[in-house]
């Protein structure tokens, strides 16, 4: 046996050999055990800060869960899940067809570059409370002033990551494409698409993460409809555990759905984390 595979064993020899670590399973079973015990441990302390009461307008975890099944029972719920989701949905497709677009062009080219990369810089850190007002007043408090308002939340976030991600290629890659006389059109989608992939894919969901809080702010703040109204409306009657319960919902529906687009991003891009994650 030679002295590098002495010191260096491969990954199935190391296995045979008892001595790579006992896998990914029981790691990532353990994982789910803490997340599982911080949530329980998370609706205690709120169960336990509402019975006191810490104050009246926070009422306790299970009133919470009843007025969330109240309004599932009702279709107050589901209908306002409906409402709010097509501008959302609307407004991140268009974000991720324009910022995929326009990031990976930016980071071809030096004059997009210094075109674009200003402009969305200034459009992440503008306050978007700020502008909704700006947005009604052109266009309305209609459904393109919400769709607008994800963009505005969305499309930055995915541009700016497909900018970085284009622009942190190999170099080497794509001089090796160059070497074996590779064309422009070779050059991108052979090289630097694979390569940017798992970064831009990262943009697109921070990008859905920002469109959340973009359609629920333009309901909020252009006008009460979907999830929005239905804050607006327990709130001003002071039903707590039905506003809480929507707040909740919107929250949970929303970390999932990033969660299982972090999940497809390992699967499809992150080799490395598959066996962790397993």
């Amino acid at each position: 046996m030679s002295l590098d595979l002495v010191t260096n064993p491969s990954q199935p020899q190391a296995k045979a050999a008892g001595l790579a670590p006992s896998g990914g399973k029981s790691w990532a079973g353990s994982i789910l055990l803490w997340r599982l015990a911080s949530i329980a441990l998370f609706c205690g302390l709120w169960e336990i800060a509402g019975r006191i009461p810490i104050n009246v307008a926070f009422p306790p975890f299970s009133d919470v869960v009843a007025a969330f099944g109240r309004l599932v029972a009702d279709g107050s719920l589901p209908s306002a899940f409906l409402v709010t989701l097509q501008p959302l949905v609307i407004g991140i497709v268009v974000s991720a067809v324009v910022g995929v677009s326009v990031g990976v062009a930016m980071g071809l080219r030096k004059e997009f570059e210094w075109a674009g990369v200003p402009v969305f810089v200034v459009m992440q850190a503008a306050p978007m409370a700020a502008l909704i007002p700006l947005i009604t007043f052109v266009y309305g408090i209609g459904l393109t002033a919400k769709v607008l308002a994800v963009i505005m939340l969305a499309l930055p976030v995915i541009a700016l990551n497909g900018y970085k991600a284009v622009s942190n290629v190999s170099p080497s890659l794509r001089a090796m494409c160059r070497s074996f006389l590779g064309n422009s059109r070779q050059d991108i989608f052979k090289i630097v698409l694979p390569d940017a992939s798992p970064m831009i894919f990262a943009g697109l969901r921070l990008g859905i993460s920002a469109g959340f809080v973009g359609v629920v702010l333009a309901e909020l703040l252009i006008t009460p409809t979907g999830v929005g109204d239905l804050i607006t409306y327990h709130r001003s009657v002071a039903d707590y555990a039905e506003m809480y319960a929507v707040i909740a919902t919107i929250i949970i529906f929303s970390a999932v759905v990033v969660s299982l687009l972090e999940r497809a991003e390992i699967v499809l891009f992150r080799p490395e984390k598959r066996e962790l994650s397993a």
